[in-house]
């Protein structure tokens, strides 16, 4: 609905806001028939801000260029595709590069509109965007030690933009194992108090640590006015209520009910 009242540039704002949940999209239908799941089932898991009229043909592609020819060329993802056509069959280590290639055009080419934007819209929305990018990379390493991944591949799917940009991004390369990793973030000065928080490797208890700083940027939009920020942090915010629902539930489901509390991230003045 507030898209289609809105005039530009915010309508190209709020379309941005779109296209994460676009490849996402992608990447799911692609997984999905890998492991020979039903089209139907994998299109009403979607979600809806990321459909496009095109999506269901994405199960026949047997390659990047036939994904491209068949369901993304006439898609706002079609400039992002460049760095990912090739002739290769998908497989599951191919389409986690394709998420993370074309999600590095993304948030490059949104960055940029945001900064032609100028004001606070620019200043906030960098913010944010630069720890997308940083925890984008901090994530592509952990989940490529012990991968078949080369340090020159990895390299290439960081966004060329952050605080850890570009002698973070080295170190990261470099990285062979996670004390490693956390060795390199202990030293960085935007996420040394983050891994200070951490008593493990545990995946989920960083994945947690990740959202509550989201958490927190979204809310500094809140301190200002007269800017597009709000409507990403407002979105971001309610995808994160979401999550504590969801994860509130599987605990039920689950008989763990003293464990809600451990994967719940605040959002506002809520917990």
């Amino acid at each position: 609905m507030v898209r289609c009242q809105a005039s530009e540039p915010l309508a190209t704002f709020l379309d941005f806001l779109t296209f994460g949940h676009m490849i996402d999209n992608v990447v799911l239908i692609v997984t999905g028939t890998l492991h020979e799941r039903d089209i139907q089932d994998l299109l009403d898991k979607c979600h809806p801000l990321g459909m496009f009229d095109s999506i269901a043909t994405l199960a026949v592609a047997s390659n990047m260029r036939e994904l491209y020819r068949l369901g993304l060329v006439d898609t706002p993802l079609a400039p992002y595709f460049s760095e990912c056509i090739s002739s290769e069959d998908l497989d599951e280590m191919n389409v986690e590069i394709m998420r993370n290639t074309l999600y590095k055009a993304y948030l490059n080419d949104f960055l940029i509109f945001c900064e032609r934007l100028g004001g606070a819209t620019s200043t906030l929305m960098k913010h944010i965007l630069q720890f997308e990018a940083d925890r984008r990379a901090i994530n592509i390493t952990i989940n490529s030690l012990d991968t078949e991944l080369s340090r020159d591949d990895r390299r290439r799917l960081f966004s060329e933009f952050g605080t850890l940009f570009p002698s973070g991004h080295l170190d990261l390369v470099a990285c062979d194992d996670y004390e490693q990793v956390r060795a390199v973030m202990d030293n960085s000065p935007s996420f040394s108090a983050i891994f200070s928080k951490l008593s493990s490797s545990s995946d989920q208890i960083l994945e947690k640590l990740f959202y509550e700083e989201e958490m927190k940027r979204c809310e500094a939009t809140f301190h200002q006015q007269f800017h597009y920020a709000i409507f990403y942090a407002y979105m971001k915010m309610r995808e994160q209520e979401i999550r504590n629902i969801m994860w509130i539930a599987e605990c039920i489901s689950q008989e763990q009910k003293h464990r809600v509390t451990d994967g719940l991230v605040r959002v506002g003045g809520l917990a």
